[in-house]
């Protein structure tokens, strides 16, 4: 979950539960210095002041140190049979796409996270990239694919290293934040891409975990699947407003009261790809100056970013909000992208209404309890804090 949001005290919760939880590696020096104090940002600003190469604009050796801290800290908190991995995210571009992502997969293995999850990108050089690591054979390492034929590429990559992925996380049209569908997303169904998937190994011998992912929602919603074959689900949206969960509280609250009409799917993410957000996001509109300096996210191999592009020619400023593009480096960490998952205006069925009008924000814990033990698409709320009642 996105930049901040699967804080390491979600992860924790999750992995102490005996469940599998996510960190991700999206602008990991940005939040290390929001948690450490450090001065990665800063310092990366500065270095970039010196050149005006796109490649060498990024230390490298601050990054790995950047992701070694995050993550080595987080793991030698970790507690319970559960695991921690690391959602890696290929189309994190910076400039420099091939240094960058193999310091980050490299820089992760060394500090000891038990898996690693590629998404963001088909990823048909990331095994290469690696294939040398001591840990290389060890550690968990899984693909998010949106369809078959994203799979059997990746397949077919995967077999010249020699490294099959452990597990292959299918995620649908209904999930939060950047899709891997055309706008039409709505002619897309998750059972039905599991099910082609599942036919693809089959074919080819293949026994690799199959994971659904995207508007799970309900524990008869993952018992479903799982009847179905699947080995496990994954889920996000009600463990985006959990306590633990980096959320502000506004966001959290603002996910509560959404209503079906308050989510959409629009274009104005620099990267090109359909983002699915509430429509009062702060962002949508934003014309800030762009932040690749400081970030560089959005930038392509020759360092170039839409939004700067955009923003330098004056063409942000046509009225039209929704055509507009924005600059998520800034926007992503100032939580003011409120991406969200298709069943965000459900959210309100899962927990308590205070007298004050705000909602109660339940536990990891109780969420997770709730998927396991719920029956018959019922949802057991959280117990009702005496305190606020």
């Amino acid at each position: 979950m996105g930049v901040d949001v699967s804080t390491p005290a979600l992860v924790l919760a999750a992995a102490r539960l005996g469940g599998i939880a996510h960190l991700s590696d999206a602008m990991t020096p940005a939040v290390v210095d929001r948690h450490a104090g450090t001065h990665f940002i800063r310092d990366k600003r500065e270095h970039c002041r010196t050149t005006k190469d796109a490649e060498k604009a990024f230390d490298l050796t601050a990054l790995r140190e950047a992701i070694m801290r995050n993550i080595r800290d987080v793991m030698n908190r970790k507690r319970g049979s559960g695991g921690i991995f690391l959602n890696v995210m290929e189309k994190l571009t910076m400039g420099n796409p091939r240094g960058t992502l193999q310091v980050r997969l490299a820089a992760a293995m060394d500090a000891g996270i038990d898996g690693l999850t590629l998404g963001a990108g088909l990823h048909l050089g990331s095994l290469d990239l690696i294939k040398d690591h001591p840990r290389f054979r060890d550690i968990k390492l899984g693909i998010i694919v949106s369809s078959a034929r994203a799979l059997k590429l990746f397949l077919h990559r995967a077999a010249k290293a020699m490294r099959l992925p452990d597990y292959i996380v299918v995620e649908g049209p209904l999930a939060g934040g950047h899709l891997g569908f055309p706008c039409n997303w709505q002619d897309f169904d998750l059972g039905t891409i599991v099910t082609e998937v599942r036919r693809l190994l089959e074919k080819d011998d293949l026994r690799i975990p199959v994971i659904p992912a995207g508007g799970i929602f309900t524990g008869s919603d993952a018992v479903a699947f799982l009847e179905q074959g699947a080995a496990a689900v994954q889920v996000a949206t009600r463990f985006a407003v959990t306590r633990e969960s980096g959320l502000p509280e506004v966001v959290k609250q603002a996910f509560f009261a959404a209503r079906p009409e308050d989510v959409e799917v629009n274009m104005v993410s620099p990267t090109g790809y359909p983002m699915r957000m509430l429509k009062s996001s702060p962002a949508i509109g934003s014309t800030i100056a762009p932040q690749c300096d400081s970030y560089g996210y959005g930038l392509d191999t020759q360092g170039v970013c839409s939004y700067k592009t955009a923003y330098e020619n004056n063409e942000l400023d046509n009225g039209d909000v929704h055509g507009a593009k924005v600059c998520l480096c800034a926007m992503m960490i100032g939580f003011k992208v409120w991406t969200c998952g298709h069943t965000v205006s459900r959210l309100k069925e899962t927990t308590h209404r205070l007298p004050d009008g705000t909602y109660q924000t339940p536990t990891v814990e109780q969420v997770f309890h709730d998927y396991r033990q719920s029956t018959d698409q019922r949802i057991m709320l959280p117990p009702m804090v005496p305190a606020l009642a």
